[in-house]
């Protein structure tokens, strides 16, 4: 038996952009799912959001994404969570590195650090904050 965790990330009105976004980053296949296909439309401004994403690649990221309806409470919130995004080779990395930082706000630069490789944290164009790093053994001193 397994279990797998997926990041759900909530937004007001840009969980489409930010799933085409994620998927021209990571590639894969996008499925998006609207409020209006479910029957669920309190807003007809809101009929065509997202209900139920997600992006799912091959190499196993997974990101799902909802458009809080503004009946509902909804806050962006300040560091209220971090994607932590791992990867096995630098070149690797500094790819998603690269494609991320398009209209985001660099918090710490993508470079060598004590417990890996490479590392870095940025805050995307959706205010979502990525740290990015190559996995290496942890070596306790």
């Amino acid at each position: 038996m397994s279990v797998n965790v997926v990041t759900h990330l909530n937004f007001r009105g840009d969980a489409r952009a930010a799933l085409d976004f994620y998927e021209s980053v990571f590639g894969g296949e996008k499925a998006v799912v609207t409020h209006k296909d479910v029957g669920d439309v309190q807003n007809p401004a809101e009929a065509d959001q997202v209900s139920w994403g997600q992006v799912a690649a091959p190499n196993g990221f997974r990101v799902m994404a909802y458009d809080v309806p503004s009946h509902l409470p909804w806050d962006l919130g300040e560091n209220a969570f971090f994607v932590s995004l791992r990867g096995e080779t630098t070149e690797e990395i500094t790819e998603y590195w690269t494609k991320l930082s398009d209209g985001a706000t660099v918090v710490q630069d993508l470079g060598p650090a004590q417990w890996a490789p490479l590392y870095g944290m940025l805050k995307d164009r959706f205010g979502v904050t990525w740290v990015v790093d190559v996995v290496s053994e942890y070596q306790a001193s």
